[in-house]
């Protein structure tokens, strides 16, 4: 059985979906005021290999979202952009993408309609100008995901002086006229907050009980601890049974983001000749809830371990096909059952690698059968002449 780190308890616990046999999984999707960073992909794929395991080995069907949360600034090119790059950058490392990817601007009323019944319930109020503003004290569970309390919140300034508390935040902001973007709403003209869109969207496609909820352990707080507190506010009980969040990422010692960060883009790698997915690979190399301090070389030595491997699967795939070895497609189940614990599965795929008791054959069925968990594609070189580097 499935068992993932939940950040809400602190401890492993069981997944299972809540109902039927599908698997809700929820993903926030990528900030629209910026291009994605690879730290930023990381926690993507920890998405990506819940829902593999789900559907490979499980044999559960997973129902995927992953919003566009851009009914907020900054719009235009700029965000397009953004997005487009980052579904590029998706598809070049084999992220699977989302069974539904609705735009928060395209049904800014999904909104607006749950900020109401917030308002409605006492949980948000009208904060002047416009504005509304949660309420955190009416949510008493506030702060169980991220440990931050409704009364560690600093005192603030500028628009939280029309907050009744320092831990409030805003649901709606107030623009001015002819100010882009805005939406009418019953409040005023404006735009919602990103962690109200992620929590309206979330709630109208996948319902009131998701069964995961995965992400960077950056948006831990205030974010997804906002969107918890809109969500269960509005339903009236807990709608997300699991919080799983990755780790954040280093790149030479130096954080991604943030006033001395050095971000990363996925297509500096191929300006260096290293394939995108040997950044997953290197990736799959490290527990998903460690930080990571990624280097150029680590992602040569990935790099030359993926083209490794698939010249040895394509040389396999020349041998009568033997049944898979089960002691280690065992150990790769029994490694993502264990709070995906990829490292684990890297080393098993290893020893087969390394075992000259087992048939070629053999070794291609195992290694096929991984990859539709690992997302390596590592068939992709079968048939084709092997290319030697320079030198």
């Amino acid at each position: 059985m499935l068992q993932l780190h939940d950040t809400r308890t602190g401890r492993a616990e069981p997944i299972q979906p809540a109902r039927d046999r599908t698997l809700r999984l929820y993903a926030c999707g990528p900030a629209p005021d910026r291009r994605a960073h690879v730290g930023d992909l990381r926690s993507y794929l920890v998405a990506d290999l819940i829902r593999r395991h789900a559907e490979h080995r499980l044999r559960l069907t997973a129902q995927a979202c992953q919003d566009i949360a851009d009914a907020g600034p900054p719009g235009g090119d700029h965000a397009l952009e953004a997005e487009r790059a980052f579904a590029a950058d998706c598809s070049a490392l084999n992220l699977r993408p989302a069974d539904s990817s609705p735009r928060a601007s395209d049904d800014v009323g999904l909104t607006i309609d749950m900020i109401s019944s917030l308002v409605d319930a006492g949980h948000a109020y009208p904060a002047g100008g416009g504005s509304v503003c949660f309420d955190a004290r009416s949510f008493p569970g506030y702060g169980e995901l991220s440990g931050n309390r409704v009364d560690d919140a600093p005192p603030g300034g500028g628009a939280a002086e029309r907050k009744r508390h320092p831990a409030d935040w805003t649901l709606w902001t107030a623009t001015a006229p002819g100010q882009d973007p805005a939406w009418p709403a019953p409040w005023g003209t404006g735009f919602p907050a990103r962690s109200a869109q992620c929590s309206a969207l979330s709630l109208h496609y996948l319902g009131d009980v998701i069964d995961v909820h995965a992400g960077c352990i950056d948006l831990c707080f205030p974010h997804h601890e906002h969107e918890r507190a809109e969500s269960n506010s509005v339903t009236g009980h807990e709608v997300v049974r699991h919080w799983v969040h990755g780790a954040d990422l280093m790149f030479d010692g130096r954080p991604m983001s943030g006033p001395d960060g050095s971000p990363l883009l996925l297509p500096d790698l191929a300006d260096r000749g290293l394939d995108p997915l040997a950044l997953r690979l290197a990736f799959l190399q490290h527990p998903y809830r460690q930080r990571m301090n990624l280097t150029w070389d680590i992602l040569s030595d990935a790099d030359r371990t993926l083209r490794r491997w698939r010249e040895l699967v394509a040389d396999w795939a020349n041998s009568a096909s033997k049944p898979m070895c089960a002691e280690v497609t065992s150990q790769i189940a029994a490694a993502f059952d264990d709070d995906l614990d990829t490292p684990a599965a890297l080393r098993a795929v290893r020893s087969l690698e390394d075992d000259r008791q087992i048939p070629p054959g053999s070794k291609f069925e195992t290694f096929a059968y991984t990859d539709q968990l690992l997302g390596l594609d590592l068939a992709r070189d079968i048939g084709r002449a092997p290319v030697r580097p320079a030198g």
